[in-house]
């Protein structure tokens, strides 16, 4: 999960860049469950979930450097630095 801010007026280009360019490119990875952006336009806050099959494909697209590049086609319209958190997904419906 990362939580990032985003720049003021740039929230719509946030998530066009997430709808168009970092899940299609999550799609191709080893391991991928799904991806969801949620987003608080008025407040300028993004919260990003990816789902991952086993912790070893979280830590591939770790060490291949896919967040970070991923990271990098947002630099334009964060804010500040993100916060990324990991969990176990304990329950799925």
């Amino acid at each position: 999960m990362t939580t990032t801010r985003i720049q003021p007026g740039k929230v719509e280009e946030a998530i066009g860049i997430a709808r168009d360019s970092i899940a299609p490119a999550a799609r191709e990875q080893r391991g991928f469950g799904g991806f969801l952006l949620l987003a608080d336009r008025e407040a300028g806050k993004g919260l990003a979930i990816t789902l991952w099959e086993t912790e070893d494909d979280l830590r591939a697209s770790e060490a291949s450097g896919y967040y970070r590049e991923q990271l990098g086609k947002l630099k334009e319209v964060l804010a500040g630095p993100p916060e990324r958190e990991a969990y176990e997904v304990s329950v799925r419906v």
